[in-house]
């Protein structure tokens, strides 16, 4: 299995915490949020990583060559010249991996207890080109899946802006979900990737312009009240719950 872990955010929403160290060496539970998911990740099946990484990058480095890289095969994708978001950081990360098998996604500061390998193995068998963990969670942007679980758009609804690759496209037919920040991508993605213009774009929006092209479906998550966004310092005791719970 591969997988990529997003850990090049400035983490700005944690205001001190990340004066002077990276999102991703943040603690949780007594250990940094990064080693909770490498080895989340490793108790899934994976075996190669990359990583990408920007704001104190060093620091990043420094920490996974001091534990041996958890035994696994981590590679580096070095964003510190630019950071190039997610879509940007995808397309650049997609190089690195010596085989053609599909990468698994995970935000560095997202802690839920999704069943990783059962993720992986749905969108294999699915033949799907991208599967993304959805929920039925209150938020003001929401992306919308037909009766298929393919996806169609997106809305605001907080100013009703409506995005999509469909001309015909009607939310109100279709069921909203929020993104919960995990996702598995075939490598079938890098062609429309390289069609975008851009250096540094978000992977959300990418899959909202090529899902007329792309085979992008919803996995939901039927727990969400079993994860969370510890990007935020009042979140931090949640997610240190979900790792005692559900992190091995």
């Amino acid at each position: 299995m591969n997988a990529l872990i997003f850990a090049a955010g400035l983490g700005s929403r944690l205001g001190t915490y990340t004066q002077d160290l990276p999102k991703a060496l943040v603690k949780v539970a007594g250990k940094p949020m990064l080693e909770h998911q490498l080895l989340h990740l490793k108790n899934a099946g994976v075996e190669t990583v990359v990583i990408n990484v920007h704001h104190y990058a060093d620091k990043i480095v420094d920490f996974i060559d001091s534990f041996g890289a958890f035994g696994m095969d981590i590679r580096i994708s070095d964003e510190s010249g630019e950071l190039l978001d997610t879509g940007g950081g995808l397309r650049k990360a997609l190089s690195l991996f010596d085989n053609d098998q599909p990468v698994l996604l995970h935000n560095v500061d997202i802690f839920s207890s999704i069943d990783l390998r059962k993720l992986y193995d749905i969108h294999c068998a699915a033949n799907s080109d991208v599967t993304m963990v959805v929920a039925d969670r209150e938020t003001a942007r929401k992306l919308y899946f037909d009766e298929y679980q393919n996806l169609k758009g997106w809305r605001d609804s907080r100013d009703g802006k409506i995005r999509s690759a469909f001309s015909d496209f009607d939310y109100t037919l279709c069921r909203p979900y929020a993104f919960q920040g995990i996702h598995v991508v075939s490598q079938s993605v890098l062609k429309y990737l390289n069609a975008v213009n851009e250096n540094k774009f978000g992977i959300t929006g990418f899959y909202i312009d090529y899902a007329n092209m792309l085979k992008i479906s919803a996995l939901e998550d039927i727990n969400p009240s079993d994860w969370v966004d510890a990007g935020k310092p009042e979140m931090l005791e949640k997610a240190a719950d979900i790792v005692r719970r559900f992190y091995q």
